[in-house]
């Protein structure tokens, strides 16, 4: 791993070197770990980037709560219930072909530009993994453990608590990194096109600035920031389906 970062921080310099492109698009490795070390220091020292930087993670952390239960729950509808799969499965997979940035305007629209649309669209774009991960997981449930289940005359609220939804949760777990990793995103976007006051709107500044090297440093930070949420994710996995040996991507 370090082999690949060294080789590729040694493409970076040499690209910026030989002059082919502008340093205001590809700012050189020097250049950006100074920003790197500038916002690291400013919001270790209580700067002004403290306060965007608590922002977005108000929106990502409310965000991910909300496509989490929602995710939850539509994937337990879908799943369990013919209701679910007929009826509402259609509408879901209908409106996640759309563009989803294409509806940060209308969350703005209808939520104002606080805090509310950017957690809107987070949640909008990290719930339906979610729900594809929890559906694929209660019909991963063996067809004899089914039948052993009525055998012995479970319920079917006991069938789906004792057997499907822990024989799921690898399932859901996946849907669960996916969704951690579009959730940031979607608060991004939604600080850059609805006036946020978090890091988005830092970046946008920046840029705007044409300060290549500051954008480079604050994506940095917002990467670590996706990084940890990701990992918490496998974390509570290995926590949660500690019977499963599984990689960090896959649930197999």
């Amino acid at each position: 791993m370090a082999t690949i970062f060294i080789v590729f921080v040694g493409i970076w310099y040499a690209t910026h070197i030989s002059g082919l492109v502008s340093p205001i698009i590809l700012p050189s490795p020097m250049d950006t770990a100074e920003e790197i070390l500038f916002v690291g220091n400013n919001l270790l020292t209580g700067g002004y980037m403290l306060g965007p930087l608590w922002m977005t993670l108000k929106e990502v952390f409310y965000a991910f709560i909300l496509a989490t239960a929602l995710g939850f729950s539509l994937g337990v509808l879908v799943g369990e219930t013919t209701f679910g799969e007929r009826a509402v499965m259609p509408y879901l997979v209908a409106i996640d072909t759309m563009p989803k940035v294409a509806f940060a305007p209308l969350f703005i629209a209808w939520l104002g530009f606080g805090i509310e649309s950017k957690v809107a669209l987070a949640t909008f774009i990290a719930t339906f993994p979610i729900i594809v991960g929890t559906a694929a997981g209660l019909h991963a449930a063996d067809e004899n453990a089914r039948m052993l289940f009525k055998t012995m005359g479970a319920t079917r609220w006991q069938t789906l608590v004792k057997m499907k939804l822990p024989t799921g949760m690898p399932h859901f777990f996946t849907g669960l990194k996916i969704g951690s990793v579009g959730v940031m995103a979607g608060a991004i976007t939604g600080e850059f096109l609805g006036g946020g006051k978090g890091f988005g709107e830092l970046i946008r500044v920046a840029s705007t600035n044409l300060d290549t090297a500051r954008v480079f440093a604050l994506i940095i930070y917002l990467s670590l920031i996706g990084l940890a949420i990701f990992m918490t994710v496998v974390w509570a996995q290995r926590r949660f389906v500690f019977w499963q040996k599984s990689s960090v991507m896959g649930d197999h």
